[in-house]
């Protein structure tokens, strides 16, 4: 399977693109697309470095399941960062061409993926079988998951449980990344934020909202009771794969 990654994607919500006369992105611009690649190469890299410590780890049994999914997602992600190679090299154009198509895979195997990040010991999950069904873009719907799954287990307690649960809900499709920690005022502010803030605070949570509308989606907060936090990603129905 060939993943997209498209910082055309990542960028097309930036509301103001302003350009120089010559056509060139304005600094502002360019510093973001700077911003987006750090953070972007640094995503797969951990994550291929969680994959290997989990693989090396003699302590934890590993079954056929959570190895096949391992192994699919450190392919999924060693071609995310090839891409991203491709697109830091394309050209100051990055910031204006359209987004590119990718393919539409069932969740149940982009679910599959990211949850094999999580510690057995830790990890919850529930998905309908309608909601397993429902095709997704490939390489974006990883992309946001495995951004998600990645914050969970960095925000939230260091025992703690990370949930990835999926349904369908109204017209369209409701997937929750859940963990123990809280809703504070930073991720508040993050989700609501027109553009990233200086630095890398708060700026996965911004590239993930841009890859979610893209889609016509949306990204949200929950408090949950007890304790705990969700963030619901919302995506419309698409047409079942044939």
């Amino acid at each position: 399977m060939r993943v997209r990654h498209g910082l055309r994607d990542l960028l097309r919500g930036l509301r103001h693109r302003e350009s120089t006369p010559q056509g060139r992105p304005a600094a502002a611009d360019s510093e973001l697309l700077l911003r987006v690649l750090c953070h972007e190469f640094r995503t797969p890299v951990s994550t291929l470095g969680a994959l290997t410590r989990l693989l090396a780890d003699e302590r934890r049994e590993l079954t056929a399941d959570d190895r096949r999914a391992i192994s699919e997602l450190a392919r999924d992600q060693a071609a995310h960062l090839q891409s991203l190679l491709r697109d830091a090299t394309a050209g100051t154009g990055v910031l204006t061409l359209p987004p590119q198509p990718e393919p539409a895979v069932p969740l149940a195997g982009i679910l599959r993926e990211a949850a094999a990040l999580v510690p057995a010991d830790r990890r919850r999950a529930r998905v309908t079988r309608r909601a397993a069904s429902c095709p997704v873009p490939a390489g974006r719907s990883r992309q946001v998951l495995v951004n998600l799954v990645e914050n969970a287990l960095r925000h939230g307690p260091p025992d703690g449980h990370v949930g990835l649960y999926a349904t369908l809900r109204g017209p369209g499709l409701s997937i929750l990344v859940t963990d123990e920690g809280r809703v504070d005022d930073a991720l508040l502010v993050a989700l609501r934020r027109p553009a990233p803030a200086v630095g890398m605070s708060g700026l996965g949570l911004w590239i993930a909202r841009q890859l979610v509308a893209t889609d016509g989606g949306a990204l949200r907060a929950h408090r949950l009771r007890p304790r705990g936090v969700a963030l619901e990603v919302l995506l419309p129905m698409a047409r079942p794969l044939g």
